[in-house]
């Protein structure tokens, strides 16, 4: 078991020492490389990283969604104990969408345009029970009503594109919820809606975890929301985790620079009318990853022993850190 995941629970989903990589003519891209961490049944957990962190495609690892020239290299991906890693396409198709569901950032891709929202969540059912059409529909209808969709009634039989941004969100969360997952995974749920539909979303979303006892998985470039919606945090960069605890330790005392700077860059009542701090430099091209600590060349506690690889260490609370200061 992948030590510093959260605790209360037995675990549902444990990812172990994964690499995903993906084989480009250039090189070998590790946007995946070698990470570790726990999801307890019922719990939630936080992966946090700008773009290019690895933090999607851990999302996709999990899933059996990397598709060729990418590809698990190693490590285990073990949910209730068993090792997706090697299952067979029909095993997981069986999983997948009926006790793992994802639901994307942008609510446009993952629906159909030429089919009524109603038709797609009964076809998430219909994938994995054996229902009447008047029972499935029923069913929707009651998705619908649970996910906040005024008129579910009459929401059935519209098209993507009579909804707004905020509606369609819910029919994905709608859909990704039609079997009761175990596990929910949420990449970036409201990246593209605005401020207000956010708040309604993650409101949501807390309320159903409670309400289903669904174990949430999410994946956000916004360590705010993370705050809002779960217990434990991954902090990521250049594929590798830089820290890695409960959401109020990370939180009130970061310990990584990376995450310190992360925090530092968020708008807040205290800094209102100041210029946010910001993390100098780029994330290094993943073909030409920096030697030792990737965080190495944009960090400003930077030190010569950071050109080899702390690994985590624990810095005396219980959480585990990727930094030679500790």
């Amino acid at each position: 078991m992948a030590d510093g995941g959260a605790t209360g629970g037995a675990m549902l989903l444990e990812v172990q020492d994964l690499h995903t990589h993906f084989h480009t003519r250039a090189g070998v891209v590790k946007a995946v490389d070698g990470i570790s961490f726990d999801v307890p049944a019922g719990g939630s957990l936080g992966i946090v990283g700008e773009s290019g962190s690895g933090k999607t495609v851990t999302s996709l690892s999990i899933m059996r969604l990397i598709e060729p020239p990418g590809f698990v290299a190693s490590g285990r991906i073990l949910f209730r104990g068993r090792d997706m890693v090697g299952l067979s396409e029909r095993e997981i198709r069986g999983i997948r969408g009926n006790q793992i569901c994802l639901v994307f950032q942008d609510p446009m891709t993952a629906l159909n345009p030429v089919y009524t929202v109603g038709t797609q969540v009964a076809e998430a059912l219909l994938a994995h029970q054996d229902l009447d059409r008047k029972a499935v529909r029923e069913r929707v209808v009651e998705l619908f009503r649970l996910v906040g969709i005024p008129a579910p009634e009459r929401r059935f039989d519209e098209y993507p594109h009579k909804l707004s941004g905020g509606m369609r969100q819910r029919v994905t969360i709608a859909m990704a919820l039609a079997n009761e997952p175990q596990l929910l995974i949420l990449d970036e749920p409201t990246t593209a809606l605005d401020v207000t539909i956010q708040a309604q979303i993650l409101d949501l979303v807390r309320e159903l975890r409670h309400r289903v006892n669904t174990a949430v998985l999410l994946i956000t470039h916004d360590i705010g929301v993370v705050t809002e919606l779960c217990e434990q945090v991954v902090v990521m960069y250049g594929g590798r985790i830089m820290e890695r605890g409960s959401v109020a330790q990370v939180t009130a005392d970061p310990k990584h620079p990376y995450t310190q700077g992360l925090l530092a860059s968020m708008p807040t009542r205290a800094v209102r009318g100041q210029r946010l701090a910001a993390i100098g430099g780029a994330v290094p091209n993943p073909l030409r990853m920096p030697a030792g600590c990737p965080f190495r060349p944009r960090c400003g506690q930077a030190m010569n022993v950071c050109v080899t690889d702390p690994g985590l260490r624990n810095p005396g609370d219980g959480r585990s850190v990727a930094c030679w200061l500790y």
